[in-house]
């Protein structure tokens, strides 16, 4: 905690109403901040997991203009996420357990990261590309009599979390209580999912679950070895260090978890932008293979399915003309800099054909840029290859239900519609 006593900013985004806006909405109120105020100070925000705010905690650092973003993924010297990388404080039991490569800093993380990237690598992925197209096209040839779908249960859940069970090597009778659990590690304050079990509760059953799959499957895999990632990261050896179990428990969860939502929600946010964008749907459908790369940039900095991660200060920073002080929580807000009009020219518009070299939607091209990304794109190329050649007119039907939440950018449900195919 800061010693320093200071006035919050007058736009409070630390309000759960805000966070119960649209995207729009609230892209709104970050706009001004860009203008007037890219680093303010914000009151603590109110969490379920934590309890009612206490008025004499210190608050955060609102980061929200593109390049300070990219300035404070970069400096892991001066802001550290071993302190925890969420909006909210979490208990420390969840704290505990949740902990991932996310929340590491330098060497323990680059040691991390490198046994992960000898194994989690765009060579792994492009063995299995042919399986992720055979999925997506099952997935779309398997609505497409049915003409009148809900998108996210239908469509942009099923890709991701089927991609990484096979990955994986999840057992076919577990994959239902993975997918369940993930979505708990998202939804633990949405009754729908959590069964109305206390925020935290409901966080820690998800991990429990996550982890206690993880583990039967490293066991498996140490008795009997197979071609998956989960033998590959059991193997896994770099300048004679490897991996603990702890550390293939935590990255099992960071991918069932990171892995599976941020693709959901983009894949479902790029079907409402088509729709709205019918010359964009047009321009990527004239020469799908030969644009779909760039686009499927614009795809994630439209989206920006992660919102916000946060950090610790460790040492005194001029950011912005503000002075962060050692142990200032510092959140970066994703969504905010992938609208920056200092970064991207007519940012609000949908353009596929836009140079998107600074969007931070998987990171801010620091040491934390995400590990999953060749994944990602992998997976949205596929999805959209097969929705616009086996259903060229599909497009959103009415307003979408969203997620209220301060970390995923998410719809839970969105209707669409296409002409059926016999």
């Amino acid at each position: 905690m800061t010693a320093t006593k200071r006035d919050y900013d007058t736009v409070d985004i630390s309000d759960p109403a805000f966070w119960e806006k649209t995207p729009d909405e609230r892209e709104r109120v970050f706009s001004v901040l860009r203008r007037e105020r890219p680093v303010s100070w914000q009151r603590p925000i109110s969490s379920p997991l934590m309890g009612e705010v206490n008025e004499n905690e210190a608050g955060y650092w609102a980061v929200v203009r593109n390049e300070d973003i990219v300035t404070v993924s970069r400096r892991t010297d001066v802001f550290s996420s071993a302190r925890g990388v969420t909006f909210e404080d979490m208990p420390s039991e969840v704290l505990e357990m949740a902990s991932s490569i996310l929340t590491m800093d330098a060497p323990r993380h680059t040691k991390v990261r490198k046994l992960i990237s000898s194994t989690f690598t765009p060579k792994r992925i492009s063995l299995i590309e042919d399986q992720i197209y055979r999925q997506a096209h099952e997935i779309v040839r398997g609505i497409a009599h049915l003409g009148d779908v809900e998108f996210v249960s239908a469509v942009s859940a099923r890709l991701p979390m089927w991609t990484i069970s096979e990955m994986i090597g999840i057992p076919e009778e577990k994959r239902e209580e993975v997918r369940e659990a993930a979505n708990l590690m998202i939804s633990w304050d949405d009754d729908e999912v959590s069964d109305a079990l206390d925020p935290a509760t409901a966080m820690l059953n998800g991990i429990s679950t996550l982890h206690g799959v993880c583990q039967d499957v490293i066991d498996a895999r140490r008795a009997s070895p197979e071609n998956d990632l989960l033998t590959a990261l059991v193997q896994a050896e770099v300048d004679g260090a490897s991996l603990t179990d702890d550390e293939i428990r935590s990255f099992f969860t960071l991918l069932c978890v990171a892995g599976n939502d941020t693709t959901k929600q983009t894949t479902t946010h790029t079907l409402r932008a088509l729709t709205e964008y019918p010359d964009q749907r047009r321009y990527l459908a004239e020469d799908f293979d030969g644009r779909i790369d760039t686009a499927v940039l614009e795809f994630v900095r439209w989206a920006s399915p992660v919102m916000t991660f946060g950090r610790t200060a460790l040492k005194r920073f001029e950011l912005a003309g503000r002075t962060i002080e050692p142990g200032d929580r510092v959140v970066m807000f994703y969504a905010s800099g992938n609208q920056d009009e200092t970064a991207f020219d007519s940012p609000e518009r949908f353009d596929l054909s836009r140079d998107n070299r600074n969007h931070v939607a998987f990171g801010g091209r620091g040491p934390h840029y995400c590990l999953g990304s060749h994944l990602a794109k992998t997976q949205l190329k596929a999805i959209f290859s097969e929705l616009l050649t086996q259903l060229p007119d599909i497009r959103a039907e009415g307003e979408p239900e969203y997620l209220a939440s301060t970390f995923i950018n998410g719809i839970k449900k969105q209707r669409c519609v296409f002409t059926a195919q016999e």
